[in-house]
């Protein structure tokens, strides 16, 4: 059995993972601390060596000496790695240390020494190649080691919330694997976690359609009549609030958005496509029904512009700020 986590100690920092080396990791996470500096305490687990050179580090033994050392520099949780970082080269000999950042981390925020977790992205090709990684990414590696049957992913603006249904998968396969089962899975914890992390008393969900008009009266797809519709009658009949099934192509404008709190899309491109057209820049992906608060940029490693000095830390900066909101409001 898992051992439940503990509740962190008094200003426990957010604890950040390095992520792939060869990408943009590096340099956005020197950004972000030239960007917050002691105003949000976070330390990276990972090798120094592979930040920019010049960025002022300051290596701690302990999360807990984070806050101290950020005025000092990047407070860095040292992780020695086998192989330098090659910007854009990915080396799979790094593989299996990017893996255990992600275990330390893990085990660091469920012992309460680090209040959230942030995480850099990570190229799934190098740590199946390097480390056997058999997971499909970050989310589904998280759920493994706390213990946790299923997740949901969020990907959250300051004028959207959304989430897939249906992630990392081919559209063609996307209605055989919408099952009632899963579909209500991922509106229960979304509709819990908007009230334990996100402080709403009663949310509201707007839910899509999967094909397009709703299917328009099953003139379009017989989805929503035999399947969605009446999952949402039964759960609206325990008291969610559920719009829905809603046409896609009419959820996502200011209007329509101001009238809920999150949108369940039923597949990938349906949830991301509205996301990274209103805050491209500023997107968080939120792992929701873990027992700690992980957030993550919403990017991947951009090895085609790393090292080149161009990548944006908005992203990155948004979640750390978001981890350690998520981790606060479960602290209290």
């Amino acid at each position: 059995m898992t051992t439940p986590p503990r509740p962190p100690g008094p200003n426990a920092p957010v604890a950040l993972t390095c992520g792939e080396p060869a990408g943009i990791g590096p340099e956005i996470t020197a950004a972000a601390w030239r960007d917050l500096g002691a105003e949000l305490p976070f330390f990276l687990i990972g090798d120094a060596a592979h930040l920019p050179p010049g960025t002022p580090v300051a290596r701690i033994d302990d999360p807990c000496e984070a806050a101290g050392a950020a005025t000092r520099g990047l407070p860095v949780l040292q992780h020695d790695f086998p192989a330098p970082a090659r910007p854009g080269t990915l080396d799979p000999a790094n593989a299996a240390a990017v893996v255990a950042v992600i275990e330390r981390a893990v085990t660091l925020v469920r012992e309460g020494r680090a209040l959230a977790l942030c995480t850099n992205p990570i190229n799934k090709q190098a740590l199946h190649e390097g480390a056997g990684f058999s997971f499909p990414g970050h989310t589904e590696f998280l759920a493994h080691l706390a213990g946790v049957e299923r997740v949901v992913m969020m990907l959250a603006c300051d004028g959207l919330r959304v989430v897939p249904t249906t992630i990392h998968m081919a559209l063609a396969e996307v209605p055989g694997a919408l099952t009632p089962a899963l579909l209500e899975a991922t509106i229960r914890i979304t509709h819990d976690a908007l009230m334990r992390d996100f402080a709403i008393d009663a949310p509201r969900l707007a839910v899509a359609g999967l094909n397009p008009h709703a299917g328009e009266g099953g003139a379009m797809g017989g989805e929503e009549i035999a399947m969605i519709a009446p999952l949402l009658d039964r759960l609206r009949g325990e008291g969610l609030d559920l719009a829905g099934p809603l046409p896609a192509d009419t959820m996502f404008h200011a209007r329509a958005r101001r009238g809920y709190d999150a949108a369940i899309a039923m597949y990938h491109d349906q949830a991301l496509i509205p996301i990274k057209t209103i805050g491209f820049d500023e997107g968080v992906n939120v792992t929701l029904g873990l027992p700690f608060a992980r957030t993550s940029p919403d990017h991947g490693t951009a090895l085609d512009i790393a090292g080149r000095g161009i990548a944006r830390a908005t992203s990155l900066v948004a979640a750390l700020r978001l981890a350690r909101a998520l981790g606060e409001r479960r602290a209290r």
